[in-house]
């Protein structure tokens, strides 16, 4: 296309060389008024373009469109080919946003498309049937309007780290959907709710069942247990090999015990999914306690380094509590190398209790601590199993840390040592005067 700046100035030159030659033979004012009618007519034809363009653009069609004259055929004819393609990438986009659309509501989890301001924008069919959002009355209104639940609305204002929410539909109370927020384009959020009834089901059912075989377990293993330690008492009645089965056997019935046990404490703390009691603790008492079984488990293999600032009470469920701390410590000892040490800790920081276990044993790879809470996860299986290992202690601390609302962090660097902190909420802290930061 020819620029519309040098055609205009080739049609003025024209013009102005024409009007010379009519001066020349005629005189200046028949050449004046030729010049000016030329510009007139040439102004009145892009006028007539000009409005001819303005129209078609109130109503774009391919079939209405100009042919134009001049340099309006060029601009014509191109913006004929730029609409064209405006009008095929629409049909493309259009095309795939409808593929999309059938997806999304091919998709059995509900999703919720939020602004900035946690207004609906758009939502898909599961989304309306989980959370009975009907969208010709709910679109661009805020969710926390339709779904009236504190934690919910606490969820939504401080959503961190890609946490979950669990919540139990206010219609069908047999309903449970899991809550997922998910950040994308500016301030935006994209909210994924799954129904998680079957699952929580299937839960239920395995927690049920490991709690009713370990008490059935526990009876005949106890008598098992008691007429063994009854014929290893009878030393002179059996030769040195029977007697060397029977401690076998007292040894491997003692680690069933402690596995059923540890079952029934694990499956305890799990069906109580309610938050702990904040009944105060007699911190004194408690790492006495708690000292005294740790040194059994040691049993002088290595130092117990204990720096307790008794000013620090806690409110929780003691039984819970000095169980994960045991545990904590039991592992500790467990993988420290003979004669080493072990430094516990139980103090605050920024006004939260923590209960910290040190140790400088084997470490562990920094790849597998996400699995160490898992139910019979072990580093080392056999140095667990010599030593009296379950494989559930750190599966116990987990859920009596999710009981008591605390967290807990691990950090180990192989062949140096591991670190196990629970660090509490600041509303489980009962202060006394004095207390060390």
């Amino acid at each position: 296309m020819q620029d519309i700046r040098w055609n205009t100035f080739f049609i003025f030159l024209l013009i102005s060389f024409l009007s010379l030659i009519i001066w020349g033979f005629k005189s200046l004012e028949v050449a004046s008024f030729f010049f000016i009618s030329c510009l007139i007519v040439y102004l009145l034809l892009h006028v007539y373009w000009i409005y001819r363009l303005n129209k078609w653009l109130k109503s774009p069609n391919l079939s209405t469109i100009p042919n134009g004259s001049g340099v309006w055929e060029e601009i014509f004819s191109t913006l004929y080919q730029e609409y064209r393609k405006q009008k095929r990438s629409k049909s493309e986009l259009t095309s795939i946003l409808g593929r999309f659309m059938t997806a999304a509501e091919a998709i059995p989890d509900g999703i919720i498309a939020l602004n900035q301001n946690n207004e609906i924008e758009w939502c898909n069919k599961p989304s309306e049937r989980m959370l009975s959002i009907n969208p010709a009355k709910d679109l661009n209104q805020p969710i926390n309007y339709l779904l009236r639940e504190t934690r919910f609305t606490e969820y939504l204002n401080d959503n961190k780290d890609g946490a979950t929410l669990k919540l139990i539909s206010w219609r069908n109370t047999g309903k449970s959907f899991e809550i997922l927020l998910v950040p994308f384009g500016i301030n935006q959020k994209l909210l994924i709710c799954r129904d998680i009834t079957q699952l929580e089901k299937n839960d239920f059912i395995r927690r049920d069942f490991i709690a009713n075989v370990s008490h059935e377990l526990k009876t005949p293993l106890t008598v098992i247990i008691g007429f063994l330690e009854t014929l290893s008492d009878m030393k002179n009645e059996f030769n040195e090999k029977t007697r060397t089965y029977l401690k076998m056997m007292v040894e491997q019935s003692d680690r069933m015990k402690k596995l059923v046990d540890d079952l029934l404490q694990l499956s305890s703390i799990e069906f109580n999914t309610l938050p702990a009691e904040k009944k105060e603790i007699d911190i004194n008492q408690f790492f006495k306690n708690l000292k005294k079984d740790a040194d059994l488990v040691s049993k002088k293999t290595c130092k117990l380094n204990l720096s307790i600032n008794k000013n620090v009470i806690l409110l929780g469920y003691e039984k819970e509590i000095y169980s994960a701390f045991l545990n904590l410590i039991t592992n500790a000892i467990r993988y420290s190398k003979k004669n080493g040490m072990v430094n516990i800790v139980w103090d605050t920081k920024d006004h939260q209790p923590y209960f910290e276990v040190q140790d400088y044993g084997i470490g562990i790879d920094e790849d597998l601590i996400p699995r160490l809470t898992e139910r019979f996860y072990r580093i080392d299986a056999n140095r667990s199993r010599n030593s009296g290992g379950t494989g559930l202690g750190l599966s116990i601390v987990k859920h009596v840390c999710i009981r008591h609302q605390a967290q807990m962090e691990i950090t180990s660097q192989i062949g140096k040592g591991s670190q196990f902190k629970i660090l509490f909420p600041r509303d489980r802290l009962a202060l006394k005067k004095n207390v060390k930061e």
